[in-house]
């Protein structure tokens, strides 16, 4: 694992890159409001994704004093600019330049995946949200996204999971909304978040 360092603006944003070998593609982690790149749930996910070969950054897309400031968390413009930085950084970066990038969103995390990816286009391969609002992004980024889009729901998330149904509708690229039997928001029930972790993963597999 390496400790990076990403500029962003005014701030630099830390994160952990872990490249398995012959890694053909990195994805970037975008976590929810009040997270970190230490967050346990998307450490499990990374770890999945990178025993199956591929690539993971997770970072802070805000620093300690802007965390602090709830309205920063919720601010998906800020977020997304952030993600765009980092994808910016993985694009200039000797070791992944070449690779194929995906973006992994969680809750408000995953609005700015999509904006991010609404806004470069082809240059993003895959997305992957879980347990996200990606109604947060908005009617004109959702219908501008061209990277294939796996929604992951809890299918005891009551009203998020209608908010992924109204957000896949607004998507014009491949998409799939996967409901998980019996998970709430964070995914905490026994087995839940390793099913989402391997969905991600199949789907990472197929379109990086």
């Amino acid at each position: 694992m390496n400790t990076v360092h990403i500029p962003a603006g005014q701030v630099v944003l830390d994160g952990e890159l872990v490249l398995p070998t012959s890694a053909k593609g990195v994805v970037l982690f975008a976590h929810g409001s009040g997270s970190s790149r230490f967050s346990p749930r998307n450490t499990y996910v990374a770890e999945v994704l990178q025993q199956r070969g591929i690539g993971t950054l997770l970072f802070d897309l805000l620093t300690q004093d802007e965390d602090q400031n709830y309205s920063t968390r919720f601010d998906i413009t800020l977020l997304t600019q952030r993600l765009l930085a980092a994808t910016a950084w993985c694009q200039s970066n000797p070791g992944t330049k070449s690779l194929h990038l995906g973006y992994f969103g969680a809750s408000t995390g995953a609005a700015a995946a999509l904006q991010a990816a609404a806004k470069i286009g082809d240059e993003i391969s895959a997305v992957v949200s879980r347990g996200g609002r990606p109604d947060l992004a908005g009617e004109v980024a959702l219908g501008k996204v061209t990277a294939p889009t796996l929604l992951i729901v809890g299918g005891a998330d009551y009203g998020v999971i209608e908010l992924n149904q109204l957000a896949e509708k607004l998507l014009a690229c491949e998409k799939k909304l996967l409901l998980v039997p019996g998970a709430t928001h964070l995914f905490e029930e026994p087995g839940t978040l390793q099913q989402a972790a391997y969905s991600a993963a199949d789907w990472f597999t197929q379109h990086l």
